[in-house]
């Protein structure tokens, strides 16, 4: 099974890229030297899925199409190997570009913008579902699957296997994108280090309970306290990692559900209702009416300022000094250097560079030294909401492509998603979107090298894991407010309440804005009259909600944590 796993030969890719090949005998080529029996479905199987793109692609053979992605590994994998693959199999002639996350949405926009077909499909985070349902200016999949698109939809896609489908889906019912990869935000610790008898019993000595996986921030707090500073393996270790320049980066580990493991917004998953983890709230008809406290929003409210004094405090107690100057690429790879006890969220995206042979993370035998958990959640957090952030790379088929153009992109898409392909783009890039894939048994068999990353997509918690969602009007314009606002807290310019208060009015600019243009139509912005906070709580509470909270006094709650290997078979 293992021996396909990184199988990537030149020769084949040699021999397909002609036209040529544009047959089942490529087709039999790719699956012989890349797929093998990483495939969620039998040989007889692929070669059937095979076939129908061969047929499904032959009014567009010749075609050139171009797509986009951000580059990551999963993405590097399709743009190098699927797509010359995909080429060779159906004469349909790829180009898939690899640039960076930003610049793709700003590709995006500019064609929204101008109407100017420069991407015949994008991938893009399933973030801008909110974006997309508004302005209505990308084709809503179900849609197009049933009627347009129709020919082109392969019979075996099986949407129910995609995990992360919740996501792309607008309240409308409608399905307006593809996961092609997903990953999560999850806790990161070291194992070997936890389960050290001498660092348990110093542990429990000092702070009265068990040593483990935290499950709130009280918890996550004394960790960090008790290993900073500590001597391990004879070189001083830090109790937390983070990264505070102000960058671009910064934005993300925020709207990337930092307020919502404080217990920012209100209960509901995939996102809080009708407040969400950014602190927007939305009315019956899902328009977003404030952002602010003042408008029943949650941006400004106690819980954030607490999520950010938090992030602030951590960071400069118990992260290595370097940490305040690193951006999210320059802290990535700290954690795997050895000398991080704990991080309270890690991008599941580096789990292949974590382990790799020889770090110092990593054991003789290939096991970690480390593993994953649920991260804890703050003081303000209530069973029911979100606890963390899932990632969702996912095709968008722009309304302003020629239809030939989207459907040819439209059938590399599912390429490159297929139940044929998905298992062994799973091993390469570590990135789940299907289900079929996560129960494949060379899952089984590599999990204990993954340090928990398997279980944990294998078990419920993974659904309190998720993107931004609907409430966001224009993520492109909104996401970029906040690197600005926190990085002046965290340059000590403002307090994270004043942080906060200038945030949620930004955005409250843009939201007042869109509602004066009206390009949303009845389903934009429509800004609520300004009370107080108290009266806001009070109306949310005599409706069932919770946010915006009110402040609690104590922030310091009884510290909880929970064995780790108790946890992973509570999962199964």
């Amino acid at each position: 099974m293992r021996k396909h796993l990184l199988t990537t030969t030149a020769a084949m890719l040699l021999a397909m890229t002609g036209a040529a090949f544009a047959d089942m005998e490529a087709a039999k080529k790719f699956l012989d030297a890349e797929v093998g029996d990483m495939s969620a479905l039998d040989r007889a199987g692929q070669e059937a899925e095979m076939q129908w793109f061969i047929d499904a692609a032959k009014p567009f053979a010749g075609m050139e199409i171009k797509v986009v992605s951000e580059t990551i590994t999963t993405h590097e994998y399709e743009s190098k190997v699927l797509a010359p693959a995909f080429t060779a199999i159906t004469g349909i002639k790829i180009t898939h570009d690899l640039i960076g996350e930003g610049d793709v949405v700003e590709k995006l926009q500019t064609q929204m913008q101008s109407g100017e077909n420069i991407y015949d499909a994008y991938i893009n985070d399933s973030d801008l579902i909110g974006t997309h349902w508004r302005y209505q200016q990308v084709r809503n999949l179900t849609d197009w699957m049933a009627n347009e698109g129709k020919d082109v939809t392969s019979p075996t896609l099986d949407i129910e296997d995609f995990i992360g489908k919740s996501f792309t889906t607008a309240p409308d019912g409608k399905l307006y994108q593809l996961p092609t990869q997903q990953f999560a935000n999850l806790y990161f610790f070291r194992y070997d280090w936890f389960n050290d008898e001498k660092n348990k019993a110093d542990f429990k000595e000092k702070y009265g309970y068990d040593l483990g996986v935290p499950v709130n921030w009280s918890a996550y707090e004394d960790i960090a306290e008790f290993f900073t500073g500590r001597e391990i393996d004879g070189k001083k270790v830090f109790g937390h990692m983070d990264y505070g320049k102000k960058d671009p980066s910064l934005g993300w580990r925020f709207t990337d559900a930092w307020l919502s493991m404080a217990g920012n917004g209100d209960k509901g998953i995939p996102n809080g209702l009708p407040v969400d983890e950014w602190g927007i709230k939305v009315d019956e008809n899902s328009r977003p009416v404030g952002s602010c406290v003042a408008r029943g929003g949650d941006t400004n409210g106690p819980a954030s300022v607490y999520a950010i004094e938090k992030y602030l405090e951590w960071m400069k107690k118990y992260a290595p000094p370097a940490a305040q100057g690193m951006t999210f690429s320059e802290s990535g790879p700290v954690p795997s250097q050895g000398e991080i006890a704990q991080q309270m969220f890690t991008y599941t995206a580096f789990t292949a560079d974590f382990v790799k042979e020889g770090l110092p993370v990593v054991n003789e035998d290939g096991t970690p030294k480390w593993r994953f958990a649920p991260s804890p959640h703050g003081v303000y957090w209530k069973d029911g909401m979100k606890l963390g952030y899932q990632d969702a790379g996912s095709w968008t088929l722009m309304k302003s492509t020629p239809e030939d153009r989207a459907k040819a992109a439209w059938l590399y898409a599912q390429f490159v998603t297929s139940k044929t392909i998905d298992v062994k783009k799973s091993h390469v890039g570590l990135t789940f979107i299907r289900q079929s894939t996560l129960d494949h048994a060379s899952f089984t068999e590599r999990a204990p090298k993954l340090g928990g990353l398997v279980e944990f997509y294998r078990s419920p918690a993974r659904l309190q894991w998720s993107p931004t969602g609907t409430n966001v009007p224009d993520y492109p314009k909104l996401a970029q407010l906040w690197w600005q606002a926190i990085g002046d807290a965290s340059s000590g310019a403002k307090t994270a309440q004043e942080a906060m208060d200038s945030l949620c009015a930004e955005q409250e600019k843009v939201l007042e804005r869109l509602e004066r243009a009206g390009v949303q139509g009845d389903i934009g912005p429509k800004l609520a009259e300004e009370k107080t906070l108290e009266e806001w709580n009070a109306d949310a509470v005599a409706k069932g909600n919770i946010a915006p909270q009110l402040k609690i006094e104590n922030e310091k709650e009884q510290p909880m944590t929970v064995n780790y290997d108790e946890l992973v078979k509570s999962w199964q």
